[in-house]
């Protein structure tokens, strides 16, 4: 049974009301050593810094404004909110970045709550988890010029393109994997292989993105491990190998003990 550390998982979502401590510790019984809880509006990343200070040791916290709720950004309020959950134990800022292709926020507005992230993520030395989708230009731009400053983040559920990849890597960024690779119509391998090493993480995104067998249900940390398997299958090296690489990475990425 391979270790990894599940560095996406949205806790305290509903869908685990019924049964959230149950998947937490079926993720422990899958090899799981940690679960990042993501928080995606200042609320339920409250909650998700709570249910980490329910399972220390175990379950961290990220806190942050997603893209899709960037047009209620507060400049006055949601920096100051966001800011003291990271003083009081989480991990990381985020969920945040763009999203072009709901644009359930404007474009302008979405960019606005990012960069105002990322001054935080560079203030109080915390690195960002980023989502993006079809929003490649800006995406670029903003990652190696925050990397460039400074600011570590890593872009979740990475499937693509190729060339954002590597412009998040040249800014010493990170890549994480989610189930998708196990998709039949998933042909991103090349971009799997091209990860450095100290580079490359793994997720859940549950409950989305279920891995095969389990694809069209629920997703739960426990499933990452199907998820490592395919990754370390495509990389050519054994699920422990690459569980040991990912540990690591989430451990220094994160601040983790």
């Amino acid at each position: 049974m391979a270790a990894f550390i599940d560095s996406h998982a949205h806790l305290v979502d509903s869908a685990f009301d019924a049964d959230r401590g149950e998947a937490i510790e079926r993720a422990r019984q899958t090899g799981c050593a940690a679960i990042v809880a993501i928080g995606t509006s200042p609320a339920d990343s409250r909650t998700s810094l709570e249910l980490a200070k329910a399972h220390p040791g175990f379950v961290y916290s990220s806190a942050g404004l997603h893209p899709h709720d960037a047009a209620s950004f507060d400049p006055l309020r949601d920096p100051g909110l966001i800011r003291e959950l990271l003083l009081g134990g989480a991990v990381a800022v985020g969920e945040c970045g763009l999203d072009y292709h709901y644009d359930n926020s404007p474009r302008d507005a979405q960019r606005r709550a990012f960069t105002a992230q990322l001054a935080l993520a560079l203030e109080l030395g915390k690195p960002v988890v980023v989502h993006t989708r079809e929003a490649d230009a800006d995406m670029e731009s903003m990652v190696r010029e925050a990397g460039a400053a400074g600011v570590r983040g890593v872009l979740h559920c990475f499937t693509g393109p190729a060339r954002l990849g590597e412009v998040a890597i040249e800014a010493g960024w990170h890549l994480s994997f989610s189930g998708i690779v196990t998709f039949r119509k998933w042909d991103g391998n090349d971009m799997i292989r091209a990860v450095p090493e100290d580079r490359i993480l793994v997720e859940s995104d549950s409950p989305y993105l279920a891995p095969v067998p389990h694809r069209g249900k629920r997703n739960e940390p426990a499933y990452v491990s199907l998820t490592l398997a395919r990754v370390a299958e495509a990389r050519g090296v054994s699920p422990a190998a690459l569980g040991a690489a990912v540990v690591a990475n989430a451990r220094r990425l994160f601040g983790l003990p």
